[in-house]
């Protein structure tokens, strides 16, 4: 199945995939790094998609029940809520510690996030 089709399978870029490539960082911390970014992009989205707010008081809930109609996996959209629930809190209180707003979080904020842990 080819992933041109589907917008969130290439929510990082190549040119931010080789700046996290090319970082001195462990490989563990550059992994981390990808998965907070390609998060963060995806809760960029989902806030900036106000068709999900009329449908249901939690957006991030009903964005992860839409993705995992794909795969008609209840498990799948539980789990992957779980995941994108405790990283967006994780990016609003750094976010809120460094003084930015969530949306406004680039990659130089999540690597220093990253060095924290």
């Amino acid at each position: 199945m080819s992933n041109h089709l589907d917008p969130l399978s290439n929510l990082l870029n190549i040119e931010t995939i080789q700046r996290i490539d090319n970082l001195d960082l462990p490989t563990m911390q550059k992994h981390h790094l990808r998965i907070l970014a390609h998060c963060l992009q995806i809760l960029k989205i989902i806030n900036a998609d106000n068709s999900f707010e009329y449908q249901n008081k939690n957006p991030l809930r009903e964005w992860c029940d839409n993705q995992s109609k794909k795969f008609d996996d209840k498990k799948f959209s539980d789990l992957f809520y779980q995941q994108l629930e405790s990283t967006s809190k994780k990016l609003s209180t750094f976010s809120k510690k460094i003084g930015k707003n969530f949306e406004d979080l680039e990659i130089d904020d999540l690597v220093l996030l990253v060095k924290q842990h």
